[in-house]
């Protein structure tokens, strides 16, 4: 069983996440800080489901793994 964990948005992502994950992180957060978002109180969430990673934004934007690709769903 793997434990999960939050960070702050501008936060270091755990170790535990993914190379590819972190990278679409930054994307994102780089998206959100051109888009003037309001981040300041808002966390990541990392969780496993079956084994994989998902990362959550407070927002709703979740980001996944779908074999070897990264997968950013976003609500709304």
């Amino acid at each position: 069983m793997r434990i999960g964990t939050r960070w702050a948005v501008g936060g270091e992502a755990p170790q535990s996440v993914p190379v590819a994950m972190r990278a679409a992180i930054d994307e994102e957060e780089r998206t959100l800080a051109e888009l003037g978002a309001d981040t300041a109180s808002w966390r990541w969430t990392l969780t496993w489901l079956e084994g994989a990673p998902v990362v959550e934004l407070d927002d709703g934007t979740t980001i996944r793994l779908d074999g070897d690709d990264v997968v950013v769903s976003r609500e709304g």
